[in-house]
């Protein structure tokens, strides 16, 4: 019989998975964490571990901590979730005003090869660059570099960039639905550039998400880079393993 001796180290790393997760999904909702006795007997650790976590959660700037006053929440983290085509002002309902400081908007006549390929469009083709930067409550959370192909881009250009996701714009402009796209996800460090526009240091950890997305007949439209804060973004999704439940359903009526 093995036995598996747990560090304390590594005791504090699996509380702050915890704590980090509650913190995530808005568990306290008034910006205040339990003291450190009451989220020892939550989560069935020691209060030396409970400590050292949260000076984990405190190096990573999600909480501060004061003698007297307690431990309070710094920088919540919003959930995207990447089992649903979505903008992030619709995924971000309810958490405070997305806004969007629109620091490039215009068609480029002859766009650059590596996009006129990934839109489908012919070498040497325009195309209609966007680039902005995307505040939540005022603090700044990604800069978005989008990249359209001009008949879907152009209308956007006289739209409300501030203020409305670019699917939507799409959407309401074109009057076409959008139907899929292909994400890929990158941890990257910040730029000393994307560090002073999202107001982190340099070499902070941000997701950069790389997006490509379709009409329901499969045409790319819209390619987009988006260099999100990690520290207040998490990316969600819901897996079924061995197909979807839907799929499943159907195959078992059908042996009935």
């Amino acid at each position: 019989m093995s036995r598996t001796v747990t560090s304390r180290a590594e005791r504090a790393r699996q509380v702050a998975d915890v704590v980090r997760r509650h913190l995530t999904e808005g568990a306290f909702e008034d910006g205040w964490l339990p003291d450190e006795a009451a989220l020892a007997r939550s989560l069935g650790a020691s209060r030396n571990a409970v400590r050292e976590a949260l000076a984990l959660l405190r190096d990573e700037g999600l909480i501060t901590r004061r003698r007297g006053q307690g431990t309070r929440v710094v920088t919540p983290k919003y959930g995207h979730g990447l089992d649903r085509l979505a903008g992030l002002a619709e995924t971000l309902t309810g958490y405070g005003t997305v806004t969007n400081e629109v620091r490039t908007a215009r068609v480029v006549p002859r766009a650059p090869v590596s996009i006129t390929e990934r839109l489908g469009l012919p070498e040497g083709a325009e195309a209609v660059h966007l680039e902005r930067l995307r505040r939540l409550g005022g603090a700044p959370l990604s800069v978005d570099t989008t990249w359209l192909a001009p008949d879907i881009g152009r209308p956007l250009l006289e739209s409300d960039l501030a203020h409305r996701d670019v699917f939507d714009l799409i959407e309401e402009t074109s009057g076409f639905r959008l139907g899929r796209a292909e994400i890929t996800v990158h941890a990257v460090t910040a730029d000393p550039d994307t560090a002073r526009l999202l107001e982190v240091a340099d070499g902070a950890a941000l997701f950069a998400i790389d997006r490509l997305t379709r009409l329901p007949d499969g045409r790319p439209v819209d390619t987009e880079w988006l260099r999100v804060r990690a520290d207040r973004f998490t990316l969600r999704a819901v897996l079924h393993r061995g197909g979807h439940p839907a799929s499943a359903a159907t195959d078992e009526e059908a042996a009935r």
